[in-house]
């Protein structure tokens, strides 16, 4: 099998296996608090990430691995996975999943925003009409289409969804200069998610009780959204000729997200949903030609 085809085989299992989380995080929720959620499936990733990376030629670079270079990736994991997912689980816990996974989904419009003033990276004009249409987009979604009231459903939980796509952003602007293996800078990324979402579990009154209807979706959480995935995705862009071409493959999973969101968790999809996502993603094609072209020094 070609490269390029292994490539989109790749990125079509992760594709297909994140358009499944939004369903996974309201069955975890329904069971258990977030922070215990956000605790054992970083935990989880993490023991998923370190068997891959026993397994895998990366490990032979760890001893190599620069202090700076370690410390900033273990910093890392406070924005990912630990105040993402913080943010984020908080957010579908009190949204409907197909408006927190829509707004989540926004993350690319943020990293362009947030590109200008710390990659210095201007905008061109076409850059701010795809911006506008994701604006379009998410106010058609957190208003339920009453967009001329400008009353918003649930104004807390839309800030924290926008807000996990803006930390996504912000952890991505973090990243983008590290010359880290890829899975060894996940691996450090969760081992501090881990740690830091232990301590926040542990100073922070909650309770739970751990049974099969719990297990089973922190384990489908911890491997299937994140670790698994994660390493699935990047075998992809390791294997393709371009990242584009696979790129374009994550724009199925907010539509394939609807059907498992409608068909398991029986949510009524609203009228207002549909139209905003044809909006967000529109506006998110516009990103691979927003900017001008000045170059990052790297």
């Amino acid at each position: 099998m070609k490269k390029q085809q292994k490539a989109y085989l790749f990125a079509l299992a992760a594709v297909l296996l994140w358009s499944t989380v939004a369903t996974a995080f309201k069955f975890a929720l329904k069971e258990v608090h977030f922070l215990i959620l956000l605790f054992w499936s970083s935990f989880i990733s993490f023991l998923a990430l370190s068997a891959i990376l026993f397994f895998s030629k990366s490990k032979l670079k760890i001893k190599y691995l620069d202090k700076k270079e370690c410390l900033k990736n273990l910093l890392a994991g406070l924005l990912n996975p630990f105040l993402y997912y913080l943010v984020l689980f908080k957010a579908y816990s009190v949204l409907p999943a197909q408006e927190a996974m829509t707004l989540n989904y926004t993350w690319p419009v943020m990293l362009i925003l947030l590109s200008w003033p710390f990659l210095g990276q201007k905008i061109t004009a076409k850059g701010w009409v795809g911006i506008t249409l994701c604006f379009a987009g998410i106010i058609t979604i957190s208003t339920h289409g009453d967009v001329l009231s400008f009353r918003f459903s649930n104004p807390t939980g839309d800030f924290l969804a926008l807000g996990s796509s803006l930390i996504w952003a912000l952890f991505w602007i973090w990243n983008i200069k590290s010359k880290t293996d890829d899975l060894i800078k996940l691996w450090l990324n969760f081992l501090t998610g881990s740690i830091a979402s232990f301590i926040a579990l542990c100073i922070t009154p909650v309770s739970g009780i751990m049974n099969t209807n719990t297990i089973i979706p922190l384990i489908y959480i911890g491997l299937f959204e994140m670790s698994i995935t994660f390493f699935l995705w990047l075998l992809a862009l390791r294997n393709s000729k371009s990242t584009d071409k696979v790129s374009l493959l994550i724009f199925i999973s907010p539509f394939l997200s609807l059907i498992f969101i409608s068909l398991i968790l029986q949510e009524r999809l609203l009228p207002s949903t549909v139209p905003g996502i044809i909006l967000i993603i529109i506006g998110i094609s516009f990103r691979n030609i927003s900017f001008s072209k000045k170059k990052i020094n790297s």
